[in-house]
C-alpha cells in the first residue's frame, strides 16, 4: 500500500471520527441544554397562558361586578327619584293643607270681626238714638204729656198683671 492511500484513508477515518464525537457531543451537551431551555420556555408559556386565564378570568368577573354596579346604580337612582317625588308631593299636600286651613282661619276671623263691627255700629247707634231722642223728648214733653205717659204706663202695667 502506498503512503498516499493511508494519507488518504487517515483523513477518512479522522473525519469519520471527527463526526462521531461531533455527533457524540452533540447528544451528549447540545441537546441537553436545548431540551432543558425548551422545557423551561414550556413552563414559562404554560405560566403565562394560566396567568392570562387568569386575568380574563379576572377580567369577567370585574365586568360582571361592574354591570351589577352599573344595575344597583340604576335601582338607587330610581328610588331617589321617586322618593324625592314622594317627599314633593308629601310637602306640597302639606303647604295646600295649612293654606286651606289659613283661608279658613282668615275666613273665621273675618266674619268674627264682622260681626264685632255690625255689633259696635248698633250699639253707636242705639247710643246716638237715645241720645237724640232724649234731647227731642226734653223739648217735646212737657209736664202735662208726661203725666198721660206715666198714667199710660202704669196702666198697661197694671193690665199686664191682671192677665
Amino acid at each position: 500500500m502506498n503512503y498516499e492511500a493511508i494519507a488518504i484513508w487517515s483523513q477518512v477515518i479522522s473525519s469519520i471520527l471527527f463526526m462521531v464525537v461531533l455527533v457524540w457531543m452533540f447528544r451528549k451537551f447540545i441537546i441537553p441544554l436545548v431540551m432543558t431551555a425548551q422545557k423551561n420556555k414550556n413552563e414559562e408559556i404554560a405560566r403565562a397562558e394560566q396567568h392570562r386565564d387568569a386575568a380574563k378570568v379576572r377580567l369577567n368577573e370585574l365586568r360582571t361586578h361592574v354591570g351589577i354596579a352599573e344595575t344597583d346604580a340604576e335601582a338607587i337612582k330610581a328610588r331617589a327619584s321617586e322618593q324625592a317625588q314622594r317627599e314633593h308631593d308629601a310637602a306640597l299636600a302639606e303647604a295646600r293643607s295649612a293654606g286651606d286651613r289659613a283661608l279658613q282661619n282668615a275666613e273665621g276671623e273675618l266674619e268674627r270681626a264682622r260681626a264685632a263691627a255690625r255689633e259696635q255700629l248698633r250699639t253707636e247707634l242705639l247710643d246716638r238714638a237715645i241720645a237724640s231722642a232724649r234731647e227731642k223728648a226734653v223739648s217735646r214733653v212737657t209736664a202735662g204729656v208726661n203725666a198721660q205717659l206715666l198714667d199710660r204706663f202704669v196702666s198697661a202695667i197694671e193690665h199686664g198683671a191682671l192677665n
